[in-house]
């Protein structure tokens, strides 16, 4: 069966799908079996990893139970993914029936013993779409920015996590907050570093080691629908994120992120 990861963070431009698609890109790399889930109705993982995501079948399709999950499986270049666009922001009007919050969980586990990771990207908002990724997810990891705002995003997860583990999924684990766009050299991403290191405490758990440095290639990937980590593998966040990836495998040794 696979573990399900979700990348959350309420607050945007946090680097949420970038890390996303970091950690298809470089888990299937690593001969894994991923399928990317989007969540978000902007539909930017899929985008960013060169689908059509106006003329391939969506996540929302599977909600709406118009097709089947298998049926909705767009294939990629890193390997499955299950993409959204601008339909799926009125699934929360439109599925207001008991259970809801169980949608994505129970539409994954027809196709999750195929695969060795699932990861969620999810949108930039705390609803129903966030709290379907929590039900499902085993782990979450939180991408922030070194900003004071980013770090208030943080916050505020805070409470839908112990709901969620309260009332859906008791086994919801926090792997870690990811610092991206970092530099170490900026006092001000230092004051944030020991912020977050307080804040992971509550969540009962760390800072990741590694930290995701600045990259003009982080941008220009998208476009060419690739993750950072095939675009440009020798760039200073591509070798960041296939840290991270050591990180969370288990296998991480040093702290080249942070240099």
């Amino acid at each position: 069966m696979a573990e399900i990861i979700a990348i959350t963070n309420q607050k945007g431009g946090v680097g949420k799908t970038t890390t996303a698609a970091a950690l298809i890109a470089s888990l299937h790399e690593r001969g894994k079996t991923v399928l990317g889930v989007d969540l978000d109705p902007q539909g930017n993982l899929g985008f960013s990893l060169g689908v059509d995501i106006e003329n391939s079948h969506t996540i929302y399709e599977v909600f709406k139970k118009q097709i089947s999950a298998e049926q909705a499986l767009v294939s990629g270049a890193y390997g499955d993914l299950l993409i959204s666009n601008i339909l799926l922001s009125s699934i929360e009007l439109e599925c207001n029936k008991p259970g809801r919050e169980y949608m994505l969980k129970m539409e994954l586990a027809t196709i999750a013993d195929r695969y060795d990771y699932i990861i969620i990207d999810t949108p930039p908002a705390l609803n129903l779409l966030t709290v379907n990724a929590y039900v499902t997810a085993d782990k979450l990891i939180i991408p922030m920015a070194p900003e004071i705002l980013s770090l208030l995003g943080v916050t505020q997860i805070k409470e839908t996590i112990e709901t969620v583990r309260q009332y859906y999924n008791p086994n919801l684990k926090v792997v870690g907050i990811l610092l991206n766009k970092f530099n170490k050299r900026l006092n001000l991403n230092r004051d944030v570093l020991d912020l977050s290191e307080q804040i992971a405490q509550q969540l009962g758990t760390k800072v990741f080691e590694t930290k995701v440095r600045q990259g003009v290639m982080v941008a220009e990937s998208p476009a060419h629908g690739e993750s950072i980590v095939t675009y440009a593998p020798h760039s200073k966040p591509a070798m960041d994120f296939t840290a991270l990836t050591d990180e969370i495998l288990g296998t991480h040794t040093t702290a080249d992120g942070i240099s």
